[in-house]
This record gives C-alpha cells, structure tokens and sequence, in this order.
C-alpha cells in the first residue's frame, strides 16, 4: 500500500504559535500510520520555514509532552524549503538543493491566527495546486473576521451577539456610556480577528473601555463591541463539503470570569466540557441544523466550529465560527467528535479525503 504524504504546517508568526504547535504534535500522535506519511513544515515567528521529513526518522523519539523539543525536530533538521507555484508534479524542493524535490500529497495547515487561518497560507496554497485540509481563501478570510460574519449571518437573518463595530481612526472621544447605553453593561471588546480569546476584555467602567481598546487596537484596527449575554455556552462541530455532517452538541461550564485564552489553553482544569450537552433534542436538533446553514452560507470546508449562547427563555444566538479550529489535547472540536463516535485518528482520515476529494473535483473541472 502506497502511503499519502501529509504536510503539516504550523507555527506562524501570531500570538497563537504555540498553540499551533501542539495541534501540529496531537496530529502526528494520531495521525494514521498504516496510510501516512509525516512532513512536517514549521513557520518560526520571524517567517522562516523549516521541514522534516518524518518518515525518515521514528516517532518513537518525538517528545510529545514539549513544544520547545517538538519545535526543535524541525529547527535543527534539514530547513529552508522553497514552494512552486503552479501545477507541478513536486510542488516543494530543498532550498540548498533545487534538484532534491519533496514529495507532498496534500496540506494539514494547522497555523492558527493571521497568516494561517485567514485566507492568506490558503491563497499560497490554491497557487501550488495542492489539496489543504480546511476551508479555501474566502471562507477562511470571511471566518476569521467577526465583523463581516456577523454581517452576513444577519442577512441570513439569523441571530447573533449584538456588537457595534469600531475603527481605529473613529474611537476618538467616545465614551463607554455612549456604548453602555446601546449594548448594556458590562460589555466586551475584542480584536475582530483573533483567535483563542486574545486581546478580548469584559469593560466595566471607564477606565475598563480605555484599557480595553488599547489592548484590542493593538491587534487589529477594527474592532468589536459586543453584549455580555447570559445563557450557556454551547457549541457544535461541523465536518464535510457539499454533504454535512454534525456533533453532538456541547456545554463549556468553568467558574466566573469568561472563557479566555488562559482558560482554553493553560488553566484548562477551571474548565469543564459535557458532551452532550444537557439540553432537550429539540433543542439539540435546531443547533445542529442552524450549524450547517452557518457553514454554507460563510462559505466553510471541510470543518468548522460553531459556538452559540443559550438564553434562559431558549433563545438561540450565535457567538463565534471558528473555520480552523485547534487539534491540541483541550481542543473542542476534536472532542465533539470523539463523543460523536469518530475518534481523532478517524477524524484527521476524514479531513484528508475531504480535500483530496474537493481539489479532484475542481481539476476535474478545470
């Protein structure tokens, strides 16, 4: 049997590069063996790329449990890769070597944050003629700005967080109980375009709205302004192109404060998810369903996340789409399956075919 040789690129530049590494480390865990091959392409935070070809070396000496040691299989390997565009039968070479091309079947972008989730490694990607894992350029960037999501999930007229969104250069002299008066109190702040919570405040006060938009203008020059909304935290996992399939739903229940990077990805004991979630199936069924009509009309592929608040009197809002969500030991959508009765290894499968199959068909039509 012919192995697939599967590229797993992670790292990037953004706030979340560690992150991006443990998802790339759960992958190779899990990944099946029997019909893959492992290279791994890490981008460090100044953008240099680096590769290892893991089919060369036994995984038996892969430490696990360290992103500074994972990371360090790459760095101190065989580095500096070189990408052709267009269709070629080796789309990778060896910077040093232009004659030692790199065979690769099909892409796992696993980077998380700009760079890697918002249409841009994507776009590089759909020039090299190569088959990624996740959604294409314009559902990755539509996803990856929660402005324009929210905007186009209301003309869909579905409901979701009420916000106002902020630019840069309007912020000056407005003052939080102008924002306080029309979305209530306390509110949120956020960058419209990170991932994992960063840059996100709960504003209270005054002082709380300045602090809060110097952290979030600091990431972005839009930002959101969004009701605190109380109801529990649900979400739903979606998997598939044209024919979708979904989760179980789950709850996050922790105690106090919001769900924030510390919470997701450090403190994670704080935390706990229940899959399934402890709503009626009535309820359960009209998530599912809002879910894939989420995933088609943002324009989503192969996975996406979508995370909704439950009122009290079972109102039903969309919170969050996160179209490359994470594969770390905490993540959720990885979770949701696995309670779904499709575990990573499966899972990870599952993604692979789907984008084989979908670049198939567009050179089938091309």
């Amino acid at each position: 049997m012919v192995k697939l040789r599967v590229g797993i690129i992670f790292g990037g530049s953004s706030m979340e590069h560690e992150i991006s590494i443990l998802s790339a480390k759960n992958i190779v865990y899990f990944i099946d063996k029997k019909c893959f091959e492992v290279i791994l392409l890490m981008i460090d935070k100044q953008g240099k790329w680096y590769v290892n070809d893991l089919s060369s070396c036994s995984l038996e000496n892969v430490d696990f449990n360290s992103v500074d040691l994972f990371s360090d299989l790459v760095k101190n390997s065989i580095n500096n890769v070189s990408l052709f565009l267009g269709k070629f039968p080796h789309q990778f070479a060896y910077f040093d070597n232009f004659n030692s091309l790199l065979k690769i079947d099909v892409i796992f972008p696993v980077v998380h944050g700009e760079i890697g989730e918002d249409g841009t490694l994507q776009g590089l990607l759909h020039m090299s003629n190569l088959p990624f894992v996740g959604s294409g350029v314009l559902g990755s960037a539509i996803g990856m700005d929660k402005d324009i999501t929210k905007r186009l999930l209301r003309a869909y007229d579905l409901k979701v967080t009420p916000s106002m969104t902020l630019f840069y250069n309007d912020h000056v002299d407005l003052k939080f109980e102008y924002f306080a008066d029309i979305l209530g109190c306390p509110l949120f702040i956020k960058p419209v375009n990170q991932g994992s919570s960063i840059g996100i405040s709960k504003v209270f006060n005054e002082n709380d709205f300045n602090q809060a938009l110097t952290l979030a203008f600091s990431f972005s020059s839009k930002i959101l302004l969004e009701s605190v909304i109380i109801g529990r935290e649900l979400s739903c996992a979606v998997l598939g192109n044209t024919a979708l399939c979904t989760s179980l739903c789950g709850e996050v229940l922790f105690h106090n404060g919001f769900y924030n990077y510390q919470r997701k990805n450090i403190d994670n004991e704080s935390v706990k998810l229940i899959i399934p979630a402890r709503i009626n199936d009535q309820i359960a069924l009209k998530i599912r369903c809002i879910s894939k009509r989420v995933f088609k009309i943002l324009n989503c592929l192969g996975m996406a996340r979508i995370d909704f608040f439950l009122t009290q009197d079972n109102q039903i809002m969309i919170n969050e789409v996160n179209t490359h969500p994470g594969f770390t030991l905490n993540s959720i959508y990885p979770k949701l399956w696995a309670s779904s009765g499709l575990c990573c290894t499966m899972l990870i499968t599952r993604l692979i075919e789907l984008a084989i199959e979908l670049h198939n068909n567009k050179n089938d039509k091309t």
